[in-house]
């Protein structure tokens, strides 16, 4: 009888609600969006079976890792980063609680895992796969301007990614007898004084890296190359919806809907050693007409006719 009663205590004791914790330096609701829904998918509504602690810094670096030990003192049970520069403080902060990267441009590179096949930590999830992008980004661009000779490229090259992105487009200019003109952008104060320099070195062309200045401030970035005439191009999607002109690259809110299915398997045991890092699966290519126009640009038909999608 007593066993019986033990059992019956035993079994109205309710069940731990997952506890996550979502950390980026940049705030994309679309990227939000896509990783709530990735969790829908799976079963877990936020608020009913599944508690979501949201830390974002609004392009500011520095607050992260405040916000990173506000999660490790919560002791939550996963915690999901938005890019690599949020990966970074999660890593150093703690080495027991699993980390689940929505994104980054080169995993292995940056140190987060030691292969991807074989993460070999508490890191796993996605790979942006960015680096080998710019390339066929710097290959549109010579496509929509024939004439091309000289790109200034955007970057923060204190972004992990970024020295390999660079690797991939000089081999790139090269074959296209393309000059780059790099220029450094840690922060929004940066970004006038960029399109200030690009447009006196002569570049016909600017080409975004990832980062989280760039993502954040995307708006600031569509707006200084509408008015400096420069056709710009990013592997950022939301670079597009803040009026940029070209996008191509992987589909980033995927990745962030597939981060889903990591939190679901380490929930249920999974330890991230074990769950190799995935790449993307789907690539888009998305034109905005609308600022082509603004700049008195043509997109060439070969290019518009291989366009996910086109904005009018």
């Amino acid at each position: 009888m007593l066993f019986a009663l033990c059992f019956s205590v035993e079994a109205q004791q309710p069940k731990k609600i997952p506890w996550i914790g979502y950390l980026a330096v940049g705030g994309v609701p679309s990227r939000r969006d896509a990783f709530i829904q990735g969790l829908r998918e799976l079963g877990y509504i936020e608020g009913k079976n599944i508690v979501i602690e949201w830390r974002r810094a609004e392009g500011k670096r520095e607050r992260v890792p405040d916000f990173v030990a506000e999660l490790v003192r919560l002791k939550i049970d996963v915690i999901v980063t938005a890019g690599g520069a949020s990966t970074w403080p999660a890593k150093e902060a703690t080495s027991t609680i699993p980390i689940v990267m929505a994104q980054d441009s080169d995993p292995v590179g940056s140190g987060f895992v030691t292969s991807l096949a074989h993460p070999g930590g508490n890191i796993t999830g996605l790979s942006a796969l960015t680096p080998e992008i710019s390339g066929k980004q710097l290959e549109l661009l010579k496509e929509i301007v024939p004439k091309l000779s000289r790109v200034a490229v955007l970057a923060n090259s204190n972004n992990p990614g970024t020295a390999q992105a660079l690797r991939e487009t000089k081999l790139a200019a090269e074959a296209f007898a393309v000059q780059l003109q790099f220029l450094e952008i840690q922060g929004p104060k940066d970004i006038e004084p960029a399109f200030q320099a690009a447009r006196k070195g002569r570049a016909a062309a600017v080409l975004l890296l990832t980062s989280p200045v760039a993502t954040s401030q995307r708006a600031q970035i569509a707006d200084l190359a509408a008015k400096s005439r420069l056709p710009a191009i990013s592997n950022q999607s939301d670079y597009i919806d803040a009026g940029g002109l070209v996008f191509y690259g992987p589909s980033i809110t995927d990745l962030y809907r597939r981060a889903a299915t990591y939190v679901d398997k380490i929930l249920k045991g999974a330890k991230p050693a074990d769950l190799p890092v995935e790449q993307p699966t789907k690539f888009e290519l998305i034109i905005n007409l609308k600022a082509a126009k603004q700049i008195g640009l043509t997109i060439p038909p070969n290019v518009l006719a291989r366009a996910d999608r086109v904005i009018r």
